[in-house]
């Protein structure tokens, strides 16, 4: 497709539907939601390309002039309304590890997908290696694979007042996408009591918490779960820590400290740490145990993918409190008013030259193609998009991202088509 200007609220229609409609009728419907009431982004767009990559699936590439200059960015459109087309959670084989965009789209079998979200990159505390592990939720075709660490253990920008790291951007068994927020339910039963579970497969707990290691969680060590604190990702590590691991409902082995290695698919390790602590110490070897988690959105039906990310849009609004002075690449993730379509997008990295957005920006940009509710994803150099076009053998990183290749990340959003 040539390229051709474009007003904000065309651009998404033209992506989704393709060159052979560039001229159709806009439905005064979907104007309605599409249409900004102001914009912090520039009102014209260049539209540079556009294809589907599959019935319901098209992917494009864009411009956009901003205050600071141009900004390339990259669209890709699920439409969700077609029964082969579904979108789910990228990821490698461990929730404490990371792979890189491209690889977990061929692993996995789809179409495109972006990066997903913020995650343990750094570590400040001596003799502790990061996890690799994400910051929010994660679930994958149904199951629930970890919880989100508290909000000043994140990586990443702030967030937006009202938001957390419990916030996540997902599908329902219903087939349609959403902006939600998770909570983790879950205890630990024995003949001593009834104990609270605060965590699930995450690197950071909360002060005074017991979090629950599956084998999903891998091999890293599990020590950096009590580091840091509920108000300050520098803290300190605990000293006052306690590991209780069960195999087959029967406490197996317990420890002052947090150990690493394989968990078996029938053990279940738990780490506390301050009062946490003080609670699982009471468990010996020997004693019976039963542990229940589960993962419960706010929202209705069920979540059978989710991927944490920062909220920037709600119900077609920019949220208040965005930041518009730091501009980056950047990565996001947001959903029609029906929840019928999917819009994911990734900025070009740094070289050659491209301006980026301020989160409020982002907000306004992912408002402008159509979103109702969008999140903010990892950006810099994690922001990656990968596409496999018809008749390539792989899918390949598009965005030139800006570490020069693909950064490895703890996840990604995926675009499938006839998977389920």
């Amino acid at each position: 497709m040539r390229s051709s200007k474009l007003v904000h609220p065309s651009l998404a229609l033209v992506l989704a539907a393709g060159l052979s409609t560039l001229m159709a009728p806009v439905d005064t419907a979907q104007a309605a939601i599409t249409t900004p009431a102001a914009s912090t982004v520039d009102d014209a767009i260049t539209v540079t390309s556009t294809e589907q990559l599959a019935p319901g699936v098209t992917y494009g590439s864009f411009q956009v002039q901003t205050p600071r200059g141009v900004t390339v960015g990259y669209l890709l459109t699920a439409d969700l309304h077609k029964n082969k087309v579904s979108v789910d959670l990228l990821h490698p084989d461990a929730v404490a590890q990371r792979k890189v965009v491209s690889a977990m789209t061929n692993e996995q079998g789809a179409v495109a997908g972006v990066n997903g979200d913020f995650f343990n990159i750094s570590e400040t505390h001596a003799g502790v290696a990061p996890t690799g592990s994400a910051s929010g939720p994660e679930i994958a075709d149904g199951e629930d694979l970890k919880f989100a660490v508290p909000n000043k253990q994140r990586f990443g920008p702030g967030l937006a007042p009202g938001t957390s790291t419990r916030d996540v951007f997902g599908v329902g068994v219903n087939g349609r996408a959403r902006v939600d927020t998770l909570s983790l339910t879950g205890e630990v039963r024995s003949a001593k009591g009834t104990i609270p579970l605060d965590g699930l497969n995450q690197y950071a707990l909360p002060v005074g918490g017991i979090g629950l290691f599956t084998s999903v969680w891998g091999t890293a060590s599990r020590v950096r779960s009590t580091c840091g604190s509920d108000t300050s990702r520098d803290a300190p590590c605990s000293s006052h820590t306690y590991e209780v691991t069960v195999r087959r409902g029967v406490v197996t082995s317990v420890g002052q400290t947090p150990g690493a290695g394989e968990i078996p698919s029938d053990t279940q390790v738990l780490v506390g740490r301050e009062d946490g602590a003080d609670q699982l110490d009471d468990l010996v070897v020997g004693d019976r145990v039963k542990v229940d988690e589960k993962l419960v959105s706010v929202g209705k039906p069920k979540l059978t993918f989710a991927v944490g990310g920062a909220p920037i849009l709600r119900d077609g609004a920019p949220l208040a409190g965005l930041d518009t002075k730091t501009a980056a690449v950047r990565s996001a993730a947001g959903a029609s008013a029906d929840g019928g379509t999917v819009y994911l997008v990734a900025l070009a990295g740094r070289a050659p030259a491209s301006a980026g957005f301020t989160i409020a920006e982002l907000a306004d940009l992912m408002r402008s193609l159509g979103a109702h509710d969008a999140v903010n994803l990892d950006g810099g150099g994690s922001t990656t998009i990968a596409v496999r076009e018809p008749g390539q053998p792989a899918a390949t990183a598009r965005n030139n991202p800006s570490d020069g290749t693909e950064r490895a990340v703890a996840n990604g959003v995926g675009i499938f088509v006839g998977r389920h």
